[in-house]
């Protein structure tokens, strides 16, 4: 009866949502085909996807997040040189959600080298940044007008791991708050750990949680987590083992139990160089997960009581080196961002099965890492 109940209110849900517009923000690295974060209208109702414009110049703004208001938009500067500093920048953008403008309202330090992820809790508070660089993260106050303070936590991750190419050091390469906002989640890749963090929202402060971490195989690399619309299950990508992991999540202690580790590849295939980013369906039954060098996306359903995975399909992305993805928030298309071949494949979910299927739509974004929804305000 309970997962009558839950399908029903999902499709209520994708009913109610299915008729309205979004701006779509990307994220780019900035070059010859890029000058910052771009922004497109998206039609959840078709499907369609409008060729993008520039919102707002700024150098390598590889990850997005949207405040809660939906009034703001943040952007990390991934670079190792800030305002005279070995430091990478956080940028805060005023969101007109009529026109999809952008204006930017201050910029601080992140706290660390080559920042890569930032996430907000629920209610727009605290900002928390991930520098894969120096393998460190911070959390800064969120002003009323959006802007930010200066940071209030800095935490340098210490350690390393198998692979003595990439893991001689830590790489913070995700942080993400869960769903009470009681802990935050760091995927370090250099550690092949998964830390956690006990979060003071109101005061943007970030303390060591008891337990501290949860650890994958040695050299697999944890780059994103992903957790479910319930909260009782987390599922870590892994970059250079090409698999994910996935983990029952206790959110009241912050502790994490592995249940299972599966591949994101086909059997027996090769060319595969890393994966990237991982994303569960808004209805919980699907998990999604990208291979860079295969070019493909792996799509898993959902065992609603263990949390297990089990495959339903590759999908080619129809591009090169999809780094990230993202899925409406009706549940029914995704966004498949070709870093490498400077495109946006739009796909038609299958919300019964998980499946994929190509709408044939693509748009051209310079070297494109990131896309975030934004719902539209009429003129």
């Amino acid at each position: 009866m309970k997962r009558f109940l839950s399908s029903f209110l999902f499709l209520l849900l994708l009913t109610s949502a299915s008729a309205r517009e979004f701006l779509v923000y990307f994220g780019s690295y900035t070059g010859a085909k890029s000058k910052g974060v771009y922004v497109s209208h998206f039609d959840a109702q078709t499907g369609r996807l409008s060729e993008p414009e520039l919102a707002a110049e700024t150098r390598n703004p590889s990850f997005l997040a949207v405040h809660p208001n939906q009034h703001f938009l943040y952007s990390v500067g991934e670079v190792n040189d800030f305002d005279g500093k070995r430091t990478g920048a956080v940028s805060a953008f005023a969101l007109d959600q009529k026109t999809g403008k952008l204006t930017l309202l201050n910029q601080k330090p992140s706290g660390g080298s080559g920042p890569c992820h930032l996430a907000l809790d629920s209610k727009g508070r605290c900002l928390m940044v991930a520098n894969y660089g120096s393998g460190s993260i911070a959390s800064m106050p969120v002003q009323n007008d959006g802007s930010l303070g200066e940071a209030v936590s800095t935490i340098q991750h210490t350690g390393s791991s198998a692979n003595p190419q990439r893991q001689t050091g830590p790489h913070a390469h995700q942080i993400i708050v869960d769903r009470g906002d009681r802990h935050a989640l760091v995927c370090d890749l250099g550690l092949d750990k998964v830390l956690l963090y006990r979060l003071e929202a109101r005061r943007a402060q970030l303390v060591p949680n008891e337990p501290p971490f949860a650890s994958v195989a040695p050299g697999a690399g944890p780059r994103h987590l992903a957790l479910s619309p319930t909260g009782k299950f987390a599922y870590v990508i892994n970059e250079m083992g090409s698999t994910i992991t996935a983990f029952a999540y206790d959110p009241r202690r912050g502790a994490m139990t592995e249940l299972q580790t599966i591949s994101t590849l086909p059997e027996n295939s090769s060319g595969n160089s890393s994966c990237a980013e991982i994303e569960v369906h808004p209805s919980g039954k699907f998990v999604y997960g990208s291979n860079r060098g295969h070019d493909s996306l792996a799509v898993f359903a959902v065992d609603g009581k263990s949390g297990k995975l089990t495959l339903v399909e590759h999908r080619p992305t129809q591009g090169k080196t999809p780094r990230h993805f993202a899925i409406d928030p009706t549940g029914r298309w995704l966004l498949a961002e070709n870093q490498g071949s400077d495109t946006v494949v739009v796909f038609e979910i299958d919300v019964k099965t998980g499946r994929l299927r190509a709408t044939g739509q693509t748009v051209a974004v310079g070297s494109p890492v990131c896309a975030v929804f934004v719902p539209t305000q009429k003129p």
